[in-house]
């Protein structure tokens, strides 16, 4: 079998049609999938903040935490 090959235009036609696809078929997929980045996105925010943020006593943030609920 001899390898195939495909032009710039038809593979991002192919590409759009395949983007369309799952945004139509699989739109809770992508949704969650999207949300998973964002939400570790917010992860690596908050941790590179932590790491240059001045450490806190335990007992402080347990206060805070009770003042909040």
């Amino acid at each position: 079998m001899s390898p195939r090959t495909i032009d710039d235009n038809k593979l991002k036609a192919l590409l759009k049609q395949a983007l369309l696809e799952l945004l139509e078929e699989k739109n809770e997929l992508l949704f969650n999938a999207l949300t998973e980045v964002v939400e570790e996105i917010g992860l690596v925010k908050a941790i590179k903040e932590g790491q240059t943020s001045p450490i806190v006593d335990e007992a402080r943030v347990f206060e805070a935490l009770e003042r909040e609920s």
